[in-house]
């Protein structure tokens, strides 16, 4: 990559920052994408033409990358392009005719209610004691809440003081929402609170975090829950390769959706800025629309 095509990925990046307030993931994604397309043209990217973003793409496709990561690589190609056109850096834009492979409209992996129930108690039993309390938080807290692993990491002390019914979230883009607290959250962010405040009592400066690590950013890493997590759901007696963060958060969606609740209410609950991203679940609703049918219907009822 030239400095220059460097510079300028670097300027993308920051107006992306600036005017759509691109969360530091997506950041991070589309810095990749962008030095990955650069290594495959070998060449300034103030020459590329459609033809070699085309070539690029199959590529991708050949190396078996996901529909989902192909099209994430396209949307970064063409929204760097788009921003090229408009900032005089090129006359033309050579991506704006291209289309993505889509995204694979897979059913989001879930866990049933018991799962979710074995892996509370491994939280509660499994490993060092003085660990069972913080690891009880953050399970209680990410099935009762449905957040993102990112958010959950992240949260400042500050936000779970004064045993509060609700939280308050930062999300993707400095969102900011709302999130209800089930009592055993609540229980266990007490209980968590009151080691946390033991722990921290010596400590100058104090943790800003409610988890803290000594990670450089200064909370647990995605990477750490990920494998904390992991290590839980072989506790429990459950496959790991189906337990992950996102599985929790998506047993968080079905788990309501499937008690009644409103397609309305899970997209602002998960934070989806469009109703599309969580209409994922809308088989959950099929299912039950069809037991309501046929459970009360009078001809179904007759046959």
């Amino acid at each position: 990559m030239t400095p220059r095509d460097q510079a300028r990925i670097g300027a993308f990046l920051e107006a992306q920052v600036a005017e759509r307030n691109a969360a530091r993931n997506t950041q991070a994604a589309y810095a990749r994408d962008l030095r990955d397309f650069c290594d495959y043209l070998k060449k300034p990217l103030d020459q590329a033409k459609a033809g070699e973003i085309e070539g690029y793409l199959s590529r991708c496709e050949a190396e078996g990358l996901a529909k989902s990561t192909r099209a994430r690589r396209l949307s970064a190609i063409k929204q760097f392009f788009r921003f090229a056109y408009e900032e005089g850096w090129r006359s033309d834009n050579p991506a704006m005719r291209l289309k993505g492979p889509g995204r694979s409209k897979r059913l989001p992996k879930t866990i049933s209610v018991d799962q979710v129930l074995a892996l509370a108690e491994a939280a509660r039993t499994h490993g060092r004691e003085q660990d069972q309390l913080r690891n009880t938080c953050l399970i209680e807290l990410l099935y009762a809440t449905g957040m993102r692993v990112s958010e959950l990491v992240t949260l400042p002390v500050a936000a779970a003081r004064g045993d509060p019914e609700m939280l308050l979230v930062r999300g993707k883009g400095g969102k900011e929402r709302m999130v209800p607290l089930s009592s055993p959250a609540r229980t266990a962010l007490s209980l968590w609170l009151a080691e946390w405040d033991a722990r921290a009592a010596e400590l100058r400066p104090k943790p800003k975090f409610l988890f803290p690590s000594r990670s450089k950013a200064g909370h647990m890493t995605r990477h750490r829950f990920h494998g904390l997590i992991k290590e839980l759901a072989v506790a429990a007696g459950l496959d790991p390769a189906r337990v992950t963060p996102h599985t929790m958060r998506h047993a968080f969606a079905t788990h309501l959706l499937e008690g009644g609740a409103d397609l309305r209410a899970i997209q602002i609950l998960l934070g989806h800025a469009d109703v599309a991203t969580t209409e994922i679940y809308t088989h959950v609703l099929d299912e039950r629309l069809k037991a309501l049918v046929l459970g009360h219907h009078p001809l179904a009822r007759e046959n």
